[in-house]
């Protein structure tokens, strides 16, 4: 396993890499977050932001999502995948925030894992994003990235990851480190074809060095010229 100096070297080049990453789902407010958090499971942030374009012209706060019917919703956020599912808990939670939370997203994690169709990875993001709370949110990205490089097992869930990888990241980084790790897995070590040859942390990385003595990367060497 990766250890905690060699992962701390890794978020360096990250930082290096991807000095601007940040939240790519627009939004208005924390309300706004949580819808776009809970539209892109399994779905693309580009997806969500294109639907939500229009989406939080027509709704503003919770009373207008329940102001509608499911189907009028459903409609709406047609495009995404598992939206009959999606409208159903944006209107279930929606109905929530008004009776119980005076319309207000709560900003606490374990208050936001109650509401309909929220679970950890939302919750994290909300909270970290919208009210500047340190937290770890665990996607795709981060999981594949965290295992690729020896940081977790490969049979490791979602929440062993992230204990992982907030026990050897100080906890003023970890917003930042989550959005790192989530721009590192969007756009260099993509789950089909990634970065390897041109990779800073290949010498660190497990998954690197097997694919390597597989044959299936050839390092791309760059000298300076003086």
């Amino acid at each position: 396993m990766m250890s905690k100096k060699k992962w701390l070297a890794c978020l360096e080049e990250m930082d290096l890499m991807f000095p601007e990453a940040h939240c790519e789902l627009v939004h208005r407010n924390p309300f706004d977050l949580l819808i776009a958090t809970l539209l892109s499971a399994q779905c693309t942030d580009k997806l969500v932001n294109r639907v939500t374009a229009t989406l939080f012209q027509k709704y503003h706060v919770p009373k207008d999502y329940v102001s509608v019917s499911l189907e009028e919703l459903q409609q709406d956020i047609r495009s995404i995948g598992l939206f009959r599912n999606k409208a159903k808990n944006i209107q279930a939670l929606s109905e929530i925030l008004i009776a119980d939370y005076d319309s207000i997203v709560p900003a606490d994690r374990d208050l936001l894992m109650t509401l309909p169709g929220v679970g950890r990875k939302t919750a994290n993001v909300v909270v970290s994003v919208a009210f500047g709370i340190p937290a770890l949110a665990v996607d795709t990205h981060v999981e594949r990235v965290a295992k690729r490089l020896g940081l977790n097992r490969w049979k490791d869930n979602p929440l062993q990851v992230e204990e992982t990888i907030m026990k050897k990241t100080p906890a003023d980084h970890w917003s930042k480190t989550h959005h790192q790790i989530i721009f590192f897995g969007r756009y260099h070590c993509k789950s089909q074809n990634p970065g390897c040859p041109i990779c800073p942390l290949f010498d660190r990385c497990r998954e690197g060095q097997k694919r390597q003595k597989k044959g299936l990367v050839k390092r791309e060497i760059v000298t300076e010229i003086n």
